[in-house]
């Protein structure tokens, strides 16, 4: 087990999971056409990615320990966040649209 695994008592898998959920965010964006069901999706994806990056990223603080990873997964679910929040902003600000219907 690595120094990381045992200051917060998880398994090795764990420290993957804000790079997934902040992947998932932007991917999905690129993989499903539906954007209005892409941004309720992606929107929640995105700030669990944003808070357990921050949680990696203080746990990472201490020597030995990486922070390109962390800092990968802040990025990515930072990204995905703001493209959900500026969708849904615009969709929110444009009522002639057909989705609105």
């Amino acid at each position: 087990m690595s120094s990381a695994t045992e200051r917060t008592g998880g398994s090795p898998g764990e420290s993957n999971c804000a790079l997934v959920l902040g992947a998932l965010s932007v991917a999905s964006w690129f993989c499903c056409p539906f954007w209005i069901l892409v941004s309720a999706l992606t929107l929640p994806l995105g700030l669990a990615g944003l808070v357990r990056g921050c949680w990696e990223l203080r746990t990472a603080s201490t020597p030995h320990t990486g922070r390109t990873r962390p800092l990968t997964a802040l990025a990515l679910s930072t990204a995905g966040t703001l493209a959900s929040v500026a969708y849904l902003t615009y969709v929110l600000t444009h009522p002639e649209l057909p989705i609105q219907d």
